[in-house]
């Protein structure tokens, strides 16, 4: 069992990195060669097809009924709205705001875990929470003052973001049921019927030029689409499945760090543009406020879940 919570952990770093690149590179794709919506629509088939492809191969196992409503909410939360809130933020925001706002989700997923799996909120966990609410606010509100920046565009990454922490909380039980692949395989697929249903996907995909799209937007596309969508989800459910939600979420703090460092790496290497003028100091110093409350509240969760 030692074995696997390591592994699980280092399953958890590697998305997170892996979604740090991403922030960079999906950045230079929208609006330019494919709409935020159009994107999504990518990322969503393109993952559920090798989902399928692997579940047929390796996992033979059936979902009871019972349990499809939930996997719907599933992929509601964890696909349709939390992508289409992400990639519109994206495409509005920078995307060192981007990696910023995420951290904040292991404090939603805190807060959410208390309702919904009746984990208790002590005081340490409640000055976490308020210290990370405190940056993530004052990150929003000076938003549209800088380079890059739209208040907007932060306000749909919160959204993202606290979609993704309704996701993990109620994916949990069906981790205990089911092997990880046939949860995400089954997410996923909900997830695209969804966005299928919302008008302007299939509206947009239609007026997508493809032509005029180069190697090397291609090559970010198909990345997001194998990298950061299909192995960082499957990743994520493996994570889950030996770690808490807390626990699991609280790796995401790394996402802002890994942004700045692909940000500057990928700048000089010339394989995307220079988003490192996002990059200011009252950033960093509200993405510390952030890390202190998710670090403080997050501790606190697994000191009271060994003692218990």
């Amino acid at each position: 069992m030692k074995n696997k919570t390591l592994s699980a952990h280092i399953a958890l770093f590697l998305v997170n990195t892996l979604y740090g690149a991403s922030h960079v590179l999906a950045k230079g794709v929208m609006p330019a060669y494919l709409t935020p919506n159009v994107f999504i629509l990518f990322r969503a088939f393109g993952a559920t097809v090798l989902f399928w492809m692997v579940k047929a191969f390796f996992v033979r196992e059936r979902v009871e009924r019972k349990d499809l409503l939930l996997l719907a909410f599933c992929g509601l939360f964890g696909v349709a709205i939390n992508q289409l809130f992400f990639f519109h933020g994206l495409n509005l925001s920078s995307s060192i705001n981007s990696g910023i706002i995420m951290a904040f989700n292991p404090i939603l997923v805190v807060i959410l875990s208390f309702f919904v799996l009746k984990e208790s909120i002590t005081v340490t966990k409640a000055v976490g929470i308020l210290l990370g609410t405190s940056g993530a606010i004052l990150l929003t509100l000076t938003a549209g003052t800088g380079k890059g920046d739209s208040m907007l565009g932060d306000f749909f990454l919160f959204i993202n973001a606290l979609s993704y922490a309704i996701y993990l909380v109620i994916a949990k039980p069906l981790m205990k049921k089911y092997s990880p692949l046939t949860v995400i395989t089954y997410v996923f697929t909900f997830g695209l019927g969804m966005l299928f249903v919302y008008p302007p996907v299939l509206t947009e995909l239609f007026q997508t030029n493809f032509t005029v799209i180069p190697t090397e937007a291609w090559l970010k596309i198909v990345y997001v689409v194998v990298g950061v969508t299909f192995m960082t989800y499957l990743l994520t459910m493996y994570g889950l499945k030996y770690l808490t939600p807390s626990v699991s979420s609280a790796y995401i703090y790394f996402q802002p760090v890994m942004v700045m460092f692909f940000a500057f790496s990928f700048s000089a290497l010339g394989i995307a543009a220079d988003y490192t003028g996002t990059i200011t100091l009252e950033k960093i110093a509200y993405m510390l406020v952030i890390f202190l409350g998710v670090y403080i509240t997050s501790h606190s969760a697994i000191r009271s879940r060994l003692k218990g």
